[in-house]
């Protein structure tokens, strides 16, 4: 018997896209993404998940504004998840963003940035002192290899520190070395980790299906920090990135089926409940429904 998604349930990894025109997108992206809107997302998920973590995406840089909009809207069902630059960020700057619902600092280090280990852990301390001042966490993009690297600066961060997409071991196995460093990573009591967007894992660019090993190798590591989310509007494959005159469909994939197989594979309604909403609310600050 399949599970019944928990009332007051959080994705916690969504993303919105406003009109071209009102919310331009960075001249350095890699393509031009296509409108999807707060409506859209409410739409899609339906009335059993009515509770959202807007994550700010990269081809907005540090114009947060569609974000917050999105998150305006939602009030206190919404939280957002902002990309700034903590040096040209005051306190109360930063008293304004969380009025509207920010929670977290998103850092996007999948770039050149990613092999400079000194760099890495100064961009981290920046963003970390205006996280602890404001009581927020600090969310992190980098590729595999990357992140395992990184694990040392990490540890001694003051604040909790998310991890995107299970981490995004592509191709490893969660008993190989590196898979054992991502297990050791997320079993540090101030990291968590987003359950989501598996077809970001190697598994199939349009894979709605959990990867049954690395789920219970996460659990085993810190269920009680563990989330999900739906990664939507679910990008299209980095092969259709053909710079900005170019605007791809985002994948074709069912929001039901994400979370259907999320619970499916999860098989606990115990757990359902702890990833879907009770983990969320004390990240993100979720009263309880």
């Amino acid at each position: 018997m399949s599970l019944a998604i928990p009332r007051g349930a959080v994705d916690c990894h969504v993303h919105v896209v406003g009109p071209l025109a009102r919310f331009p997108q960075q001249p350095s992206r890699h393509y031009t993404a296509a409108l999807a809107t707060l409506e859209d997302l409410r739409a899609t998920a339906g009335p059993e998940v009515r509770r959202f973590v807007v994550v700010q995406p990269s081809f907005y840089g540090t114009d947060n504004e569609a974000t917050l909009q999105a998150c305006d809207t939602l009030n206190g069902n919404g939280r957002a998840v902002a990309v700034v630059d903590p040096t040209q960020v005051d306190d109360a700057q930063a008293g304004q963003l969380q009025a509207r619902g920010v929670a977290g600092l998103r850092i996007n280090l999948n770039s050149r940035l990613k092999d400079d280990h000194r760099q890495i852990q100064g961009v981290l301390a920046q963003h970390a002192a205006l996280a602890q001042r404001m009581g927020w966490h600090l969310q992190l993009v980098l590729p595999f290899s990357a992140l395992i690297g990184a694990a040392r600066m990490i540890e001694p961060l003051p604040v909790p520190v998310v991890i995107d997409h299970f981490g995004l071991p592509l191709g490893k196995s969660p008993d190989s070395g590196e898979g054992r460093a991502l297990r050791d990573l997320v079993g540090m009591q101030h990291v968590w980790v987003k359950l989501s967007a598996p077809y970001r894992l190697g598994l199939g660019e349009y894979n709605t299906e959990t990867p049954r090993d690395w789920l219970a190798a996460m659990l085993e590591a810190g269920a009680d920090r563990c989330l999900w989310g739906s990664d939507w509007p679910h990008v299209p494959p980095a092969s259709e990135h053909k710079g900005p005159d170019s605007t791809p469909p985002n994948r074709s994939l069912h929001y039901g089926d994400l979370l259907g197989d999320f619970l499916a594979a999860l098989g606990n309604a115990d757990l359902a409940q702890r990833i879907l909403v009770e983990n969320p609310g004390r990240l993100y600050g979720f009263s309880p429904i």
